[in-house]
């Protein structure tokens, strides 16, 4: 079988596409990717978005019919088009994958601009406005889990609008997405029909671990090169066990209520001496989600061993975080620096954008 197909089929891990573009939409590259590689959803950022609109010609027909309708549009406004166009696209024909599974899966995600990461009211507004321009219920906002994330967090799960928890590096995170998510449904006369997905990044954590690590260099420090940012994700799933398979929360999913699903993110290998589906491979597990980029997606097809990884032994997991903290490397620190520079890099990708859809603008007038 598909190690893709696998997954799902006989892992209860959903692998969702981290990438968008016009040409995957209208030439039937996605479509073919959910029949033949079981893919159930799509995940969007800035930085995706960036590379989509700024790397082809496949939008230019799309801005010259956007600028000659709206000349005096603000730039931010054209590129909310564009994107909301491929939005939809990929809603439409995730569809049937959301019918089959009664809602549950079959999602894409669009985030909230990036620059409203620390204003909760902002965030609300434009996820609830980007919410009724998109009008698909199979869409899901992107928020960050900043400290004004996890409020706007709570208040849109609470009006029944699907949130993509993002950026989330620690376990603190984690808990405070959470707990923001079963406190939204809480406030909810009916839980059902609304759904969420925890995104938890992975390989950026060893990128900072292994480098404090190496800055450390000696033969036990070396050794736990690589191996943080799985340890510190198969916590995250613990905790999500412990949370939504409790009695309280059974309670709430016999009202309708979806768990939340943790959703490995940033899962591409970023070290080439580590094998390139390593935060695949390793963090395969039920009412989980891997969001792929296409390179790992390929990877995975073609020598995936999917195999159910992430509940193997949580005590080990603990025991090498611990190690970790022995040795003078502060986790809680680095991973939080991670959210702050995450978020900056995706308010960068977005000026950029912004700047490169300007230039084409001032080139048509």
């Amino acid at each position: 079988m598909n190690p893709l197909k696998a997954l799902w089929e006989e892992h209860g891990q959903a692998a969702w596409l981290d990438y968008i573009e016009r040409d995957l939409l209208t030439g039937g590259g996605l479509e073919k990717l959910v029949a033949e590689d079981g893919v159930r959803g799509v995940t969007s950022n800035p930085s995706i978005f960036k590379a989509a609109i700024t790397g082809s010609g496949s939008y230019d027909a799309d801005i010259d019919a956007f600028l000659e309708a709206h000349p005096d549009a603000s730039t931010e406004s054209l590129y909310e088009a564009l994107a909301i166009t491929d939005i939809q696209m990929a809603a439409d024909i995730l569809a049937p994958v959301f019918k089959a599974s009664a809602g549950t899966d079959g999602f894409v995600s669009l985030e909230v601009s990036p620059r409203l990461a620390h204003d909760t009211v902002g965030t609300e507004a434009e996820a609830r406005r980007l919410w009724q321009a998109v009008d698909r219920p199979n869409l899901m906002i992107k928020v960050p889990a900043t400290a004004a994330g996890i409020p706007a967090i709570e208040n849109l799960i609470a009006a029944g609008i699907n949130v993509n928890a993002t950026l989330m590096f620690s376990l603190a995170d984690y808990e405070a997405v959470a707990t923001a998510y079963l406190r939204g449904l809480e406030r909810r006369d009916d839980p059902s029909g609304v759904a969420s997905v925890a995104s938890f990044f992975v390989s950026r954590v060893d990128s900072k671990v292994d480098a404090a690590l190496r800055a450390i260099g000696t033969d036990e420090a070396l050794e736990l090169c690589g191996r943080a940012a799985i340890a510190n994700s198969r916590l995250a799933y613990r905790r999500f066990l412990e949370l939504f398979h409790s009695r309280s929360f059974t309670e709430t999913a016999a009202r309708g209520a979806q768990v939340q699903r943790p959703l490995w993110a940033s899962t591409s290998t970023k070290n080439p001496d580590y094998p390139d589906v390593l935060y695949v491979e390793e963090l395969v597990g039920p009412e989980t989600v891997n969001t792929l980029p296409t390179a790992t997606l390929e990877a995975y097809r073609d020598h995936g061993r999917p195999r159910s990884r992430v509940a193997e032994n949580f005590a080990d997991d603990e025991a090498l975080l611990a190690q970790i903290g022995r040795l003078g490397i502060d986790l809680d620190a680095l991973t939080a620096r991670l959210q702050v520079d995450g978020v900056a890099s995706f308010s960068d990708a977005f000026d950029e954008l912004m700047a490169a859809l300007e230039s084409k603008r001032t080139a048509r007038s």
